[in-house]
């Protein structure tokens, strides 16, 4: 226990060490930018009309509180910090004067559905096939679902995309292709609102399963390729344990472990969002949230959606650091 106590703690200090050196990188690059977010929205605001020169100085010292740009630079950093600490990232630029944290906040749980989901089933179903197809290597019906798979693999998942759209949305319209949701459906927790939220996300799952598929299922069969030479699986076939057993006790259980980093990695890109994906289904995500403040020039809610994604991926690698020693007991702690 002592020992897995210090593995712990080791694991913590990387843990926040890369989130450190993360969030200052994306605070860095952000500040660099030469859109000055103050002039922006001065510059929006007397847009539509003459304003008194004594209004504008004021407006641009509020802003400047606001968004914390008060100070000397270190000060900035400071306040930047202090703000992080407390998920308060100012208000949006794009959405004055709706707060960043409220905005993530709406967006998450539309990105972690759909890409969580997505994710899941895209390494459950891949890693089931690829290894029975590195185990049973003469089943032609796994052949074919390979050869599918690497056909589909190397397609850019918005092409895919753009293909589902226009087969399922006007060649044979079925599937909704655009929203998260229908638009005069109130939300909340009824049945009406859920089957609504699964038929508007079936086109930007199929979207992300189809070109995902091909990676875990080539790694697994690999694995298991390599794992079905080793002497202790040649000797339980000799000893006349069922294949059903050495598949999934001696093989399965084995090459399973480097896939399960793999999806700890893949769940942590959850919160970083399906970018163009959810920009050509018009689904209100994080991706289609970090495309409209890239582009409204707010880098409050871009430095926001960065911060929460480096947070994601460092706590999803975190946790599988930990799980690591108990899902393989070759793995040591010391």
């Amino acid at each position: 226990m002592r020992v897995y106590a210090r593995y712990f703690v080791n694991r913590f200090l990387q843990f926040l060490l890369v989130v450190f050196i993360g969030v200052n990188l994306a605070y860095l690059i952000t500040h660099a930018t030469p859109i000055d977010p103050i002039e922006h929205t001065v510059s929006v605001a007397t847009a539509f009309g003459h304003t008194a020169p004594e209004a504008v100085a004021a407006m641009r010292e509020s802003l400047r509180e606001l968004y914390g740009l008060t100070g000397t630079p270190f000060e900035q950093y400071v306040n930047f910090w202090r703000r992080v600490l407390v998920a308060d990232f100012g208000p949006s630029l794009s959405a004055f004067p709706t707060p960043v944290s409220t905005l993530i906040g709406r967006a998450t749980p539309w990105t972690v559905g759909l890409l969580g989901v997505a994710t899941v089933l895209t390494w459950c179903i891949g890693n089931l096939l690829g290894g029975l197809a590195g185990y049973y290597r003469r089943n032609r019906l796994l052949k074919a679902f390979g050869i599918f798979a690497m056909a589909l693999h190397p397609m850019p998942y918005y092409i895919a995309a753009i293909l589902l759209l226009i087969v399922f949305g006007f060649v044979w319209p079925i599937f909704p292709i655009t929203g998260g949701s229908q638009m005069n459906l109130a939300q909340g927790w009824t049945v009406d609102f859920a089957l609504s939220v699964a038929r508007h996300s079936v086109l930007p799952l199929l979207s992300l399963v189809l070109v995902g598929l091909g990676g875990w299922f080539v790694g697994m069969r690999s694995l298991v390729s390599n794992i079905v030479t080793e002497d202790y699986v040649v000797y339980a076939e000799l000893a006349g344990v069922s294949r059903r057993r050495i598949l999934t006790s001696y093989i399965m259980r084995n090459a399973v472990a480097p896939q399960v980093t793999g999806l700890a990695i893949s769940l942590g890109h959850v919160f970083s969002g399906a970018l163009i994906t959810e920009r050509v289904f018009g689904y209100p995500g994080i991706g289609s949230l970090l495309v409209d403040g890239v582009n409204a020039g707010d880098y409050s809610l871009v430095l926001g959606v960065t911060t929460v994604s480096i947070l994601g991926v460092s706590i999803a690698v975190f946790v599988i650091d930990l799980l690591y020693p108990l899902i393989d007991p070759r793995v040591t702690v010391s």
